[in-house]
């Protein structure tokens, strides 16, 4: 079932059943309470703490720059829109299990159930394979982006870059209202609002209000001309 995984990442699992965790989507398991799985929750733990070494570590070693230069590439490179293109990259949501609303829903396209599977992934390699061919899946499949995303300015802050530009041209701090709520309390999403002044400027969706605020962000810098 996970051989042309397998190919794609050079990498071959001793157990797939570890593996099939990886895609576990808590969801299924309301559906699935026999399972003798568990979600992916505690792989996503694990794997997002291994792809911050990772990427932290290579930053730390290929580059001279200053800490918070340092902090925003990482925070390019490890936010959940990089790693769904990645996670669409090597097809993770054709082996997703899900709910059947999760499924009619689109879950196998949603960009923060994606990154929240390719961390799991991640985790997967390092118990199963160790550190070293974590670092090099890492390196092969998500930090060969990096240059691309120095060239696109995508490491720069869009909400440090709207209150910049705001507080600079109209002299007005950006704010952020909740818009809506939508989904089950373990799987909401967040619309939120950008506002300078009275005036809304763009509005973001995401799986956290953190999250939402810079997709409203990165919606007003597109819309506004200065």
């Amino acid at each position: 079932m996970y051989k042309k995984l397998e190919e794609m990442t050079g990498l071959k699992f001793t157990d797939h059943n570890v593996l099939r965790q990886a895609f576990i989507h808590r969801s299924y398991l309301n559906e699935h309470k026999d399972s003798k799985f568990e979600s992916n929750e505690r792989l996503e733990f694990l794997g997002d703490a291994v792809l911050e070494l990772v990427v932290t570590e290579y930053l730390y070693s290929h580059y001279p720059n200053p800490e918070g230069e340092l902090t925003n590439w990482r925070s390019a490179l490890v936010k959940g829109e990089m790693l769904a293109k990645v996670a669409r990259q090597l097809h993770l949501g054709e082996y997703l299990y899900l709910s059947r609303g999760e499924e009619k829903s689109g879950g196998r396209e949603k960009d923060y159930l994606l990154a929240n599977t390719f961390e799991a992934l991640v985790g997967v390699i390092y118990l199963e394979l160790g550190y070293k061919d974590s670092q090099k899946f890492i390196m092969s499949f998500l930090l060969v982006h990096l240059e691309d995303i120095l060239d696109a300015g995508a490491h720069i802050d869009a909400k440090s870059r709207l209150q910049e530009l705001a507080q600079e041209k109209v002299g007005i701090t950006p704010s952020y209202e909740l818009k809506a709520e939508d989904g089950p309390d373990h799987d909401k999403i967040f619309t939120m609002a950008a506002f300078i002044g009275d005036r809304m400027v763009g509005k973001g969706r995401g799986g956290s209000k953190q999250t939402a605020e810079q997709k409203a962000a990165e919606d007003a810098l597109n819309r506004l001309k200065w």
